[in-house]
């Protein structure tokens, strides 16, 4: 029964529309996935030699073992914030003579299988063979895999659980990322040695082999959870309830209601990102974006003022980037119905343009703490949050108006890219490029400092026109407008 529910799965796949009008892309994708899992092997060959760079007193086994329970805990808000759990059409099987305990066990099972318990694999496996093998034995090095195979087998199946009862509830995702970077600092300032414990737990464990029992019975018991949860939803009454009962928090906000018609577009607009998977899980990416610098600026070696300015767009422009690429995409189900109604693209296009400055202004305060490693950062951040608010925002609307590929909105983003067409990888140039290109120059002849204003002064005065490059975009929106709905309707 497994073999033909999996069957089913893949046909499932290869027959549906995008998978048979999209095979460059999945060729793209599968070259990207070959470098990605090429540089992962690497890292697994070679993070020793990285660890005795940093603390070369120290026992790479040891160190990289202090690492996992933070890795553990950091996947775990990864795959809250990425992954997509498996489905399967369960109302076409009730009906027939089929167990139930057979389709639920096919759905756990199968996400075992899936790239996030992949990856992490073709590290472990090189860091044992190379450095915990020779340098102890074969059986610690067979039972540290073990654990840690283990271990992520485990949070595979506790995340299943937690996102279907917490995917409505993303704050307390954000609670828990919070914590884990917290626990960090206090950890790099040893006031909290959470590492020291993680390694001595696992040497300990690799020590002892009988161990093993303790993370397997953890694996068995949220295995355990997961089906009895879904057991108890496998009727057509549970499958069937809408949503609609619910109420929805952002029909509360009431000072919408007096923008008028504008109010009641961004309204839209929000709803469309707060209620569909491919959109929110973007919006839900916004810590990762702003973590980057954490770790960029905690490295003394890192100190390039091009760097800067490349973190600097990344970090307060990310997530306007990922939501200017596919606005329209996003909309491509019911884009002929927005142009066969009289809709004003003025506040259309303001709408969007006014979640952009939003999510730019949002970004750029939670950077603003960074200034504590060096005054230079702040000025830099600044200037670069102007450009991505004032110059950036119309270039990415500019080149929306190119997309013609439509995207289904129920998918998650994570190793997606449906939508993603030509011009999707043109705009990614004069997004980090550009800016860089500016200031270079100025770096050269000595003055970085005003290479560093005429980024941010670019950006101004694009915000003091911004009505004139308003016009200038709707007006390539209104010569594109069919081509693009017809685009979306054949793709």
């Amino acid at each position: 029964m497994f073999i033909r529910l999996l069957s089913h799965q893949w046909k499932e796949k290869t027959r549906s529309n995008f998978w048979q009008k999209s095979v460059i892309i999945n060729i793209v994708i599968g070259f990207f996935m070959l470098i990605m899992f090429s540089y992962l092997i690497l890292l697994g060959l070679f993070v020793d030699e990285l660890i005795k760079e940093i603390r070369p007193e120290s026992d790479p086994f040891v160190v990289f073992s202090g690492a996992m329970l933070y890795y553990l805990c950091i996947d775990l808000f990864v795959r809250f914030m990425l992954y997509s759990l498996p489905k399967i059409n369960i109302e076409s099987y009730l009906h027939l003579p089929i167990k139930k305990y057979k389709i639920i066990n096919f759905v756990l099972t199968k996400s075992v299988t899936n790239v996030f318990n992949v990856l992490p694999l073709l590290v472990f496996i090189p860091f044992t063979l190379k450095i915990i093998v020779p340098g102890y034995s074969s059986l610690v090095g067979l039972t540290w895999f073990v654990i840690m195979f283990i271990m992520v087998i485990n949070n595979s199946f506790l995340l299943h659980y937690l996102k279907r009862r917490f995917v409505d509830k993303p704050i307390i995702a954000g609670v828990f990322a919070a914590v884990i970077i917290l626990l960090m600092i206090l950890d790099k300032f040893n006031i909290i040695g959470l590492s020291a414990y993680s390694s001595l737990i696992l040497v300990y464990m690799v020590n002892n082999p009988i161990t093993i029992l303790i993370p397997l019975a953890l694996l068995i018991l949220v295995y355990y959870i997961n089906y009895m949860y879904l057991k108890s939803k496998m009727t057509v009454e549970d499958i069937n309830v809408k949503k609609q009962k619910k109420v929805d928090s952002l029909s509360r906000i009431k000072y919408l209601d007096s923008l008028g018609e504008l109010g009641e577009m961004l309204m839209l607009e929000l709803k469309l990102i707060w209620r569909n998977k491919r959109s929110r899980s973007i919006i839900m990416m916004t810590p990762l974006f702003l973590l980057y610098g954490l770790l960029f600026y905690t490295n003394e070696d890192m100190s390039n003022p091009v760097m800067l300015i490349f973190v600097g767009i990344f970090m307060t422009g990310g997530i306007m980037l990922n939501y200017g690429q596919y606005m329209f995409g996003w909309e491509s189900s019911y884009f002929d119905g927005i142009l066969a109604n009289n809709i004003d693209y003025q506040k259309h296009f303001r709408a969007k343009y006014v979640v952009i400055v939003a999510m730019v202004v949002l970004s750029y305060v939670l950077t603003i703490p960074y200034a504590y490693f060096g005054l230079n950062i702040l000025l830099i951040n600044t200037a670069t949050f102007l450009f991505n608010l004032g110059f950036l925002s119309f270039t990415l609307m500019y080149f929306a108006v190119y997309s013609k590929t439509r995207i289904d909105m129920t998918k998650s983003s994570a190793f997606n890219m449906q939508g993603m067409g030509a011009s999707n990888w043109i705009m990614i140039i004069p997004f980090f490029i550009l800016p860089i290109l500016i200031y270079l120059p100025f770096n050269l002849l000595g003055i970085p400092n005003v290479g560093v204003a005429v980024i941010g002064s670019i950006g101004l005065v694009s915000l003091i026109l911004h009505k004139s490059l308003m016009k200038f975009v709707i007006r390539r929106f209104e010569k594109r407008k069919y081509i693009m709905a017809k685009g979306f309707r054949e793709s």
